[in-house]
């Protein structure tokens, strides 16, 4: 798969709008609700201990501390430091040492083979060109290392929110990967081609005491849906979008007494390195 080219300009502006959405809301806060399975679907697939890691778009730094309690020689890089400052109290409160580095996943700081294992939940899905992401994860994982990424399934809770909230925003410029190409199985066996890829479906619980108070959490810490409420009230389009949202959760509400339960579906991708 060929690398995509675009204006550097236009793609250092949409990585400013990424950094800032992210920033916003209380994204630490929504982590805790994906802080117990997706790391430990990586770190029981992959023996960390003694091994050197590197977590890309660490955010809050759920897997790196979660790889340093195993014995990893755990580092973290996100592009936003607001985060990055959570993942480093989180580390000092723990007696953990993990350097956090503030840093582009398409562009990472680090020398060719640097890692035993490279890892991402949730994260680089989210980065603009999937092409880039990929060379970068294979060119700092050494030869015989490994990739393990978690992202969201295309037709998961959080593949249908986005392709909800895309119903009424505007559209990613071309050169984006929509986060739902990670989702995508036969995507992720083309991107990584060459590779031995293992994918297997796993599901995240979303538990919350109503659909309401499910809601009301991410439209207040979780960027993407924060930020989409502020541009579309002062559209006076947002009761539609929610009123939508609410329809989709009440859809994949296993619960039965008021309360809210969703397994969320995501990916578990394991790329043994083949070169």
């Amino acid at each position: 798969m060929a690398i995509s080219t675009t204006d550097p300009s236009a793609v250092s502006a949409l990585k400013e709008q990424h950094r800032a959405t992210w920033a916003d809301g209380d994204y630490p806060a929504v982590a805790q609700h994906i802080a117990d399975v997706p790391p430990a679907a990586i770190l029981d697939a992959i023996d960390v201990d003694g091994k050197d890691l590197l977590d890309v778009a660490t955010g809050s730094g759920n897997l790196a501390l979660a790889a340093a309690r195993e014995g990893a020689r755990a580092s973290g890089l996100d592009l936003v430091e607001e985060l990055l400052a959570v993942a480093r109290a989180r580390a000092d409160a723990d007696g953990l040492s993990i350097p956090f580095t503030q840093g582009d996943a398409e562009a990472l700081p680090y020398a060719d083979d640097s890692f035993d294992v490279v890892t991402s939940i949730f994260g680089v899905q989210f980065a603009p060109r999937a092409e880039v992401i990929a060379s970068e994860l294979r060119r700092v994982c050494r030869p015989d290392g490994h990739i393990a990424l978690v992202n969201w399934t295309k037709d998961g809770l959080i593949g249908r929110l986005f392709q909800v909230m895309g119903r009424y925003m505007p559209a990613p410029p071309a050169f984006v990967t929509p986060p739902a190409r990670w989702g995508d199985e036969a995507f992720l066996r083309e991107l990584f081609a060459g590779d031995d890829v293992t994918i297997t479906r796993r599901t995240n619980p979303f538990v919350f005491p109503s659909v309401e108070a499910y809601m009301t959490f991410f439209e207040e810490n979780y960027g993407p849906t924060k930020r989409a409420k502020a541009k579309l009230q002062a559209e006076g389009r947002w009761d539609d979008l929610r009123a939508d949202l609410r329809a989709l959760y009440t859809e994949l509400n296993v619960a039965t007494d008021g309360s809210l339960h969703i397994d969320a579906e995501f990916f578990l991708v394991v790329i043994s390195q083949e070169r």
